[in-house]
């Protein structure tokens, strides 16, 4: 392939970086990103299974006996607090173990790491699959928590390190496009498997392991990253890797960048500390805030428990997971505009544009849903068809924007001394959050109703106008380069460097 030559500014001044795009990074990219495969099977498999008569007679008869109740209330029949833990357990075991990888990162290296997380998620598969009673069930979401959050704290920062800043972003958005690729698979699977009785949800469940084996087994044949390498003393392996990864020999000005960064961040002896400096507020802020806008876009309601949700409107089980099915493709092809476009148009264009769209799609399935939707009839088909219809379009904006750029963003806006740590804390808030809807959003549907819709609309005001007036653009910046020409550059943020050099801590 021709080289592609990115542009630097160091001290003011223009740096070149040579480097091509190298079979070695897409691979390395594709294989990395089979974490975000692991991922995306568990959300959609959850939502699925929970809806699946034969699980819900061995683990939670309540929700069952609710279920098939003739008269029992469309927004509350599927109101259970243990049903909502078996979801978002997961989510709670990712926080703790997001902290922990964010050492095993700096210490281990990425790639270890994601090792960590194939391992960690495939026992949760095993636990899941062979499950006999409650506990057995969600100490096997707990470890697949433990997968998920040293896999997402891993993955990003591997191939946003790894990547030339020219495709970084694309790249980078392999992760969310294999997460949408998950939640597909898992779709397809639960529709096939609801038929088979009584082990249906066993298959659903076991069929993770797939993805956790071929990451385990592919991170054996990638590369560390430059970075990491390097950070980690292994100076001329770095620079051997690097060369191998750029596909030229001419890497010395990308090297010293690097050295530069790690010698500034080996000066950093508490790095979560450091975070606490004034001048790491706008990373700090915007990487976590970003966190907290992509789940409270409402989409993890739709993917969780779009086969309840469809239930609750009416549709058969059956047809349910079907429409589940409909929305993952939506999903999954939407997500192909990110990765092809984010590199041209940049990221704010998309996120903007996107808030306008899921906004659109929000307050119209919200007011369908009032009008139509009540304590016990079931909606008109038309009126169901069209609420489908929206959520396709809810789903296709949210697929390229807040999904992939709420990964891509955090995991290129830290500089090298605070890398870790920072995004830990955009992966800790990602996952708290998740827990948070996960945990709370049966209860909210049986008490807001068609309001649940509203409420997340407002918040999608709120996150389109932190994307148009506050959020710098990064597309085409190197990643050790974001201070100087985003962070000082933009209009509210630099404020936050106009003073003296700060002591390090």
């Amino acid at each position: 392939m021709a080289p592609a030559i990115t542009s630097v500014s160091k001290g003011g001044g223009d740096v070149n970086f040579p480097a091509k795009l190298t079979k070695q990074v897409v691979v390395c990219s594709i294989i990395a990103a089979f974490g975000g495969l692991m991922f995306g099977y568990d959300i959609g498999i959850s939502g699925g299974v929970t809806s699946m008569d034969d699980f819900l007679l061995k683990f939670f008869p309540d929700v069952y006996e609710k279920k098939h109740r003739v008269k029992e209330d469309n927004y509350c029949k599927y109101n259970n607090q243990k049903l909502q833990l078996f979801t978002s357990s997961l989510y709670l075991a990712a926080v703790v173990c997001s902290f922990l990888a964010s050492f095993c990162c700096k210490k281990l290296g990425r790639k270890r790491t994601m090792q960590m997380a194939a391992a960690f998620f495939f026992v949760g598969v095993i636990l899941n699959a062979a499950a006999v009673n409650l506990p057995m069930l969600i100490i096997g979401r707990l470890c697949l928590g433990a997968g998920v959050g040293f896999g997402n704290q891993a993955v990003p920062l591997f191939i946003s390190e790894i990547a030339p800043a020219k495709y970084r972003g694309g790249l980078n958005i392999c992760f969310q496009m294999l997460i949408t690729v998950g939640i597909l698979i898992a779709n397809i699977v639960n529709y096939l498997t609801s038929n088979i009785h009584p082990y249906g949800w066993r298959i659903s469940l076991g069929g993770a392991a797939l993805p956790a084996i071929f990451l385990g087994l592919g991170s054996l044949l990638i590369v560390e990253t430059p970075a990491s390498l390097i950070e980690r003393d292994q100076t001329e392996e770095g620079l051997r890797v690097l060369k191998k990864v750029r596909g030229v020999e001419d890497v010395e000005k990308e090297y010293n960048e690097i050295l530069r960064a790690t010698e500034t961040a080996k000066k950093i002896m508490h790095p979560f500390r450091n975070l606490m400096k004034r001048s790491s507020f706008p990373q700090l802020f915007c990487g976590t805030i970003m966190q907290v806008f992509q789940q409270f876009t409402g989409i993890n309601v739709i993917m969780f428990y779009a086969p309840v949700l469809f239930q609750t409107m009416g549709f058969g089980g059956n047809v349910s997971l079907l429409s589940a099915v409909v929305t993952g493709s939506i999903n999954c092809l939407s997500t192909l505009v990110a990765i092809f476009g984010v590199d041209k148009i940049g990221r704010r264009f998309l996120l903007i544009e996107a808030a306008i769209q899921m906004l659109i799609s929000q307050v119209l399935t919200g007011a369908i849903l009032a009008t139509n939707l009540h304590s016990t009839n079931a909606i008109p088909k038309l009126y169901a068809w069209i609420v489908m219809f929206l959520i396709c379009v809810f789903v296709s904006g949210f697929a390229w924007s807040w999904g992939p750029l709420g990964w891509l963003i955090p995991s290129e806006i830290f500089p090298l001394e605070t890398r870790t740590s920072g995004f830990f804390f955009a992966v800790s808030m990602n996952m708290i959050c998740t827990f948070i809807i996960a945990q709370a959003f049966l209860t909210m549907l049986c008490h807001m109703r068609s309001g649940i819709f509203f409420f997340f609309a407002a918040w999608i005001v709120v996150m389109g106008s932190f994307a148009a007036f506050l959020l710098p653009e990064t597309k085409g910046i190197p990643i050790d380069e974001m201070n100087e020409r985003a962070w000082k550059k933009h209009w509210f943020w630099r404020r936050f460097f106009d003073y003296g050099v700060e002591s390090q801590v």
